[in-house]
């Protein structure tokens, strides 16, 4: 899922990352019809092929997101309150939008300040593993890079510019070329790579055992609470002397009261196995 406010180039970059375009049919709205517009979740599947091993990829886009704030600094509010609504049930991988228009030294400054105000909000972004010990030096080396350039400063492009004699995806100003995929210009590559080639088992591994087991525990929880409480309104204390329930009636509540211990002793698992991680 791809979240920020109209114009920061969400669709150029997911183009860029995946050489397609996603976006043929897309109407560009104008700025009167960006303000008045309701935010709406824009879904997208489309085949690819990395290495010769054929994805599904789908794109889940949001328009719209934040385009009524007015805010200059970052964090802004609207980014802390969407980050911290999504930590508990997705990987985050912040980015900064359109690199090339901040210099080296301002783009090191925001990063820090980033980083900073993550840790200040308590937001929980995606934490890449350690290396094992027995990796090369080489990968090793790739891998603290890769930490080191949290949050991502990107560029995208579809437009193909000649720059020293080679064509290259990238963006052409009157003063030089930005490169998309040059690492002295931007985090793209770095991106790409962590994305679709070295992390992407291990998003997808914390995904399924961190996230969806939280989601599944709260859930758990919730049915549970609710069972309770409804076994509780359907047999209040009598006051007075109730009649003998029949056969049929003692098997009900025999099962619901043997559903509630299972839920129960499911719950006291998942939440053990959430502390031994």
């Amino acid at each position: 899922m791809v979240a920020g406010e109209s114009g920061l180039g969400k669709s150029t970059l997911v183009n860029s990352l995946f050489l397609t375009d996603l976006y043929k049919d897309r109407k560009l709205l104008n700025a009167e019809e960006r303000i008045s517009q309701t935010v709406e979740i824009v879904k997208h599947t489309v085949d690819i092929e990395e290495k010769g091993v054929k994805l599904k990829l789908t794109i889940v886009d949001t328009p719209g997101f934040g385009d009524a704030v007015n805010n200059t600094e970052w964090l802004r509010p609207v980014d802390v309150e969407f980050m911290k609504a999504l930590h508990e049930k997705v990987n985050i991988v912040p980015l900064i939008a359109k690199a090339d228009c901040l210099i080296p030294s301002e783009i090191r400054k925001l990063k820090e300040r980033i980083r900073e105000e993550i840790d200040k909000f308590g937001i929980k972004v995606y934490q890449f593993p350690e290396c094992d010990s027995d990796e090369d030096e080489e990968f090793k080396q790739q891998d603290r890079e890769l930490k080191e350039s949290a949050p991502f400063a990107v560029i995208g492009s579809n437009t193909v510019v000649e720059a020293k004699g080679q064509r290259v995806r990238g963006r052409l100003y009157p003063w030089g070329i930005v490169e998309v995929e040059n690492q002295a210009h931007c985090d793209f590559v770095k991106l790409r790579n962590m994305l679709i080639r070295t992390h992407m088992h291990d998003l997808k591994d914390v995904t399924c055992d961190v996230h969806y087991e939280n989601y599944r525990a709260q859930c758990i929880q919730q049915m549970t609470s609710k069972l309770t409480q409804d076994n509780r309104i359907e047999s209040p204390i009598p006051i007075l002397p109730l009649p003998t329930p029949d056969t049929e009636t003692e098997k009900l509540i025999k099962m619901k009261d043997e559903e509630l211990r299972r839920m129960q002793e499911m719950l006291q698992k998942m939440q053990q196995q959430m502390q031994d991680q």
